[in-house]
């Protein structure tokens, strides 16, 4: 495409303002910080859907929907252990029901968020709950 890396930056921005990536940054502060991108995800699942077709792994719709709604109502970056942190304080674990807690172990406020299972427990909770946070 012969852009400079500067204006794959602004591109990545005008995509994310129009709602079509969504761009996981690393909580790093201040100037550092700025630019960090640590991943970028289309904006919702269903875009995956109708992109990916037959190809869309279940763990990416996953992190995909929980990013999704989270970031409309809280500051959420990468996490060094996991793969979310909000508010630079509760971390997160995406995945199906056979999800282990073995990755946040050493977080104060880890959580397992978990997709097919008919209850949450302790510090498990059920995934489609977060799209009542919208």
């Amino acid at each position: 495409m012969e852009v400079s890396r500067n204006s794959i930056a602004d591109l990545c921005a005008w995509l994310e303002k129009a709602g079509l990536i969504g761009q996981l940054r690393d909580s790093t502060g201040g100037i550092q910080g700025l630019g960090k991108v640590v991943k970028v995800d289309l904006d919702n699942p269903t875009l995956i859907y109708v992109l990916g077709r037959e190809n869309t792994e279940i763990g990416i719709i996953r992190e995909t929907f929980f990013f999704n709604q989270m970031r409309l109502v809280h500051d959420i970056t990468s996490s060094p252990i996991s793969d979310f942190l909000i508010a630079e304080k509760y971390t997160f674990e995406v995945g199906g029901k056979k999800k282990k807690q073995k990755q946040i172990q050493s977080a104060e406020q880890g959580h397992v968020v978990k997709d097919n299972i008919e209850t949450g427990y302790g510090n498990i909770i059920l995934l489609w709950q977060f799209g009542l946070t919208y």
